[in-house]
C-alpha cells in the first residue's frame, strides 16, 4: 500500500504527500510528522545573575569603546578642520602683506620729493624763501618755545 493510496485524517501528514516528488520504496515505513501544540505559559523564567552580570559587562564594555572611538574620531576630524582654517589664514596673511607691499610702495612714490615738486610747480607754487623755513633742533632741549607761529607769504594766482 503506498503512501499516495492512504487517506489519514487528522494532524499526521505523511512525508510522501508534502513532495510529490518523492516515492516510498518497497519495504521502507514511510515518515511522519506529528504536530505538537506546547502551552509555556505556566513556565516562569528564573533570572540568572551571573549572565546578567555578562550582559551588563559587555554592554558597558561597547560603551566605553563607542566612546573612546567617538573621542578618537571628534579629535580627528577637528585637526583637520584646524588644518584647513590655518591654511586659509596663511593665504589670507599672505594676501596682506602683498598689499602691505603695495601699499608701502604706493606710500613712497607719492611721497617723492621730485613728484611733489613738479605737483607744487603746476600748482604755481615757488620755492620757500631763506627765512621761512625753521628747523627745529631736536638737540635743543634748553629752549622754552616749542613752537612759534610767523608769518607766512602767500602767493596769489596769477
Amino acid at each position: 500500500m503506498a503512501a499516495t493510496a492512504m487517506h489519514i485524517t487528522g494532524m499526521i501528514t505523511p512525508v510522501d504527500a508534502r513532495s510529490a516528488g518523492r516515492r516510498s520504496v518497497a519495504g521502507i515505513t514511510p515518515e511522519f510528522y506529528f504536530q505538537k501544540t506546547i502551552d509555556n505559559s505556566r513556565l516562569v523564567k528564573i533570572s540568572d545573575p551571573k549572565r546578567r552580570r555578562e550582559i551588563r559587562m559587555f554592554s558597558a564594555s561597547v560603551a566605553a569603546l563607542f566612546l573612546v572611538m567617538m573621542f578618537y574620531a571628534w579629535q580627528h576630524f577637528s585637526s583637520i578642520e584646524y588644518g584647513y582654517k590655518i591654511e586659509s589664514q596663511k593665504t589670507e596673511r599672505e594676501r596682506l602683506m602683498e598689499v602691505n607691499r603695495t601699499l608701502k610702495l604706493e606710500a613712497a612714490s607719492l611721497r617723492d620729493p621730485g613728484r611733489i615738486d613738479a605737483l607744487a610747480r603746476q600748482m604755481g607754487l615757488e620755492s620757500p624763501q631763506p627765512g621761512q623755513v625753521i628747523r627745529l633742533n631736536p638737540d635743543d632741549v634748553s629752549a622754552a618755545i616749542m613752537a612759534q607761529a610767523s608769518p607766512v607769504a602767500v602767493i596769489t594766482a596769477q
